[in-house]
């Protein structure tokens, strides 16, 4: 009996280790998409700021839009990388 005692003790430790690590990715997505929603946030205070301090004209336009789009590939950029760490949890 002492052996079988011993196989679910492993197999409860592997168990417990596979949802510590699955615990952890969670915590990990989840900090990604805080620091990306923090990162989003300040660029768009900062678009405001700009455009509050600054006149409208044809160049700050320009540049308003190359950031967006810039932050928009970086947010795309980080979305897959979400979806890639979503599908190791599974």
């Amino acid at each position: 009996m002492g052996m079988s005692d011993s196989g679910n003790d492993d197999e409860l430790d592997q168990l417990s280790a596979y949802s510590e690590i699955q615990i952890a990715r969670l915590a990990f997505i989840g900090a990604t998409i805080a620091t990306i929603g923090d990162g989003l946030a300040a660029l768009a205070a900062g678009l405001a700021l700009e455009d509050l301090e600054n006149p409208i004209n044809q160049r700050s336009q320009h540049t308003h839009h190359h950031q967006l789009l810039t932050a928009q590939r970086n947010l795309d950029y980080y979305i897959g990388e979400l979806i890639k760490a979503r599908k190791h949890i599974r």
